[in-house]
């Protein structure tokens, strides 16, 4: 139990630095998402061949493999637009809602029971969230790109549930980013006719966060993450994910001063997507399970 916790919260932690990159990196969401996917779908493949760890997986596992990796693309997409329509602190906080959508979506895809307990601490955050969209109008697009991208999280992670048990998480990782990258390759073209940018090759800086990005943020977080998810619950690892906001908004209280342009109102409701995790984890340790 001990270990899976650690192993997650060390994901946590460097899935908080993801928003800070995203405000680094000039590149628009979709642009971003795809570079990011590239470096890590090149890095997995090169090393799982070189270490001959690359698994065989059932072909109609890998399309359904492939298919939750358009999800973690798209989900991707949305976070990065979350964060370039508002900023970080909005972007990450929004992420927060994903618990209230996994204790909703994980017992109709898998064995799992409904929760009343999962779904109220699930709607602790979402109030948390609601406060915050109500009184500050400024962000309301970003908090809506938010959400969606929360929702897209809860679907991915609960139907990762079902295979994560059976197929090596580094294989399984590269049969979804490969997914995404398809994704987002054949829809690129029109992506950028909507959403029209000034540069699509990344600059000397930008390739440097990216690295970062898609090595430590994205190989070994996202391992660590799947790792965890043969030991803990879908609804546990999501909940714990609202730590990211908290790590993020830390960073970008330091580097970019986001404290003074947001309003009152976002502390408390930060304080309470705080509680929510707290009364999980107590739950947790409480009824030693995971």
């Amino acid at each position: 139990m001990k270990q899976a916790l650690i192993k997650l919260h060390i994901a946590v932690f460097l899935a908080g630095f993801t928003g800070i990159l995203g405000k680094l990196i000039g590149l628009n969401e979709g642009l971003l998402t795809w570079y990011r996917i590239a470096i890590t779908v090149v890095t997995l493949y090169a090393w799982l061949t070189w270490k001959k760890q690359l698994s065989f997986v059932a072909a109609a596992t890998v399309w359904r493999l492939l298919g939750i990796g358009t999800l973690i693309a798209l989900h991707w997409v949305l976070f990065y637009a979350s964060i370039k329509m508002a900023n970080v602190s909005i972007g990450l906080i929004c992420f927060a809602s994903v618990g209230l959508f996994t204790a909703i979506l994980e017992p109709l895809f898998t064995p799992k029971k409904f929760s009343w307990t999962e779904t109220g601490l699930g709607l602790i955050s979402l109030l948390g969230i609601l406060l915050i969209f109500h009184f500050d109008t400024r962000y309301r697009n970003g908090i809506l790109a938010g959400l969606a991208c929360s929702v897209l999280a809860a679907f991915f992670s609960v139907l990762n549930k079902k295979y994560v048990a059976v197929t090596d998480s580094k294989t399984m990782m590269l049969y979804e980013l490969s997914g995404g990258l398809l994704l987002l390759t054949l829809g690129m073209p029109l992506y950028l006719y909507f959403f029209p940018t000034t540069y699509i090759i990344p600059t000397a800086k930008d390739w440097i966060w990216l690295l970062i990005l898609s090595w430590l943020c994205t190989v070994l977080a996202m391992n660590l993450m799947l790792q965890s998810l043969k030991k803990v619950s879908a609804f546990t690892q999501n909940l714990s994910l609202n730590l990211e906001p908290v790590y993020g908004i830390l960073m970008a209280f330091f580097l970019f001063q986001e404290n003074e342009h947001l309003s009152i109102y976002f502390y408390p409701g930060v304080g309470l997507i705080a509680l929510s995790v707290v009364l999980q984890m107590g739950r947790v340790v409480r009824n030693r399970q995971l």
